[in-house]
């Protein structure tokens, strides 16, 4: 499917409509963010995007101009040299504004000051995020593709990949060659300030319990403290290890998030066999409960009411680095709303599309569980990862 002006009309639509209900005061937004970028003007450039109260939209380019108009379906592209040139476009009197606050540092308002007067700065990025949660037709095209066919290397690539000796960075480069040949862009984005990420992660036992600073349910050794999320190029695959692999596949800047646990050379241990099946009840529970209406947090505090003494210890995580949600948002970023956590209490809505990952670290062994995308539809999760069903570890021989 082609990004077309009406679909980028819809959504500057549907932005203006939530600013007037939210945020009664606005006069002008200001997007400067990539993502968002994309998301309302379809290209990324260096470059101004401005979005008036009265529906006007305007896009002022730095570089590259020439890009942008090949790029983007909208027809109010301007060159820009300086925000003065901006400014003789819009006017210089931008009222109330609000803009990107988790992303604009304060240097960047102090040079948009030189050249417009500003009465008032509010921070627009909630709103847009839940205006992103949930997709377009245009967007589930590229979410169900991108979900597809992350699902199908996971089960059935991978397990031909792995081999004895083997070190985590050799099935990265090889996981990613797959990838890309099934049509990944290449480019796996977050939306947190810092957050940094490769396509995934890829942990071999133990090294998935690893601390490190990612906000999420597995850790890893990597390769120092100053790559700590890359795999490791001295931990050597052995019979008898869990292999953890959580990635990320990009098609037109949709991204899918799925994680399969495979046991090399061996049947799991009984014990990690009874965690795993937990998971496994807890994900089928999440699925059923993704409806239009349902409240986040309340499934996150059903889930987390619910859970047996041995599950609760390490419950998403190990030890005292334990992540406090059970899935979240995904789309143009891995991170996206809305969270199954405390605190997210807007309903569901139909066409949102979340990433459902119950996971227990287990002492010396590593961490259990998987991971897949669903939307969410009045029936319930529809699973775009995979069948919704196929929740076993993987043995391979």
């Amino acid at each position: 499917m082609n990004l077309t002006l009406e679909e980028l009309a819809r959504r500057k639509e549907d932005f203006c409509r939530r600013m007037d209900s939210e945020f009664p005061d606005w006069s002008n937004a200001l997007i400067v963010g990539k993502v968002n970028q994309y998301y309302f003007a379809g290209s990324m450039q260096n470059a101004l995007l401005i979005i008036t109260r009265d529906g006007g939209i305007f896009y002022f380019v730095r570089e590259s101009y020439d890009r942008a108009r090949k790029e983007s379906p909208l027809d109010c592209i301007y060159p820009m040299r300086s925000y003065r040139d901006a400014a003789e476009v819009v006017g210089a009197e931008l009222g109330n504004i609000y803009v990107e606050a988790d992303i604009i540092p304060h240097s960047y308002v102090e040079r948009l000051r030189k050249s417009f007067s500003i009465d008032k700065i509010g921070a627009l990025d909630s709103l847009v995020k839940y205006q992103r949660a949930v997709k377009s037709e245009y967007e589930m095209f590229y979410m169900e593709d991108c979900c597809r066919r992350s699902g199908k290397v996971l089960s059935e690539i991978v397990p031909t990949l792995l081999y004895e000796g083997m070190w985590e960075s050799n099935l990265h480069h090889l996981v990613s060659g797959q990838i890309i040949k099934h049509g990944h862009a290449g480019v796996v984005r977050f939306g947190a300030f810092q957050c940094e990420l490769l396509m995934g992660q890829i942990t071999f036992g133990a090294d998935s319990l690893f601390p490190n600073d990612f906000d999420g349910p597995t850790g890893s050794l990597g390769n120092g403290a100053y790559a700590p999320l890359f795999p490791s190029s001295e931990r050597a695959l052995k019979k008898g290890d869990l292999v953890l692999v959580d990635i990320s596949v990009c098609r037109a800047g949709y991204n899918s998030d799925v994680t399969r646990l495979y046991s090399f050379g061996a049947k799991p241990a009984p014990e990690v066999l009874k965690l795993h099946r937990q998971c496994t009840d807890i994900q089928r529970r999440i699925a059923d409960a993704l409806r239009p209406g349902a409240i986040p947090s309340k499934i996150y505090g059903d889930v987390m009411d619910t859970l047996s003494p041995d599950l609760v210890r390490n419950f998403m995580g190990f030890g005292a680095r334990r992540a406090r949600f059970v899935g979240h948002g995904i789309g143009l970023t891995v991170d996206e709303y809305p969270v199954l956590a405390r605190g997210f209490d807007k309903p569901l809505e139909e066409n949102m599309t979340l990433a459902i990952e119950p996971k227990v670290g287990i002492e010396n062994i590593g961490v259990v569980g998987f991971e897949d995308t669903y939307a969410v539809t009045p029936y319930g999760g529809r699973c775009l990862t995979g069948d919704g069903e196929s929740f076993d570890i993987i043995v391979v021989d």
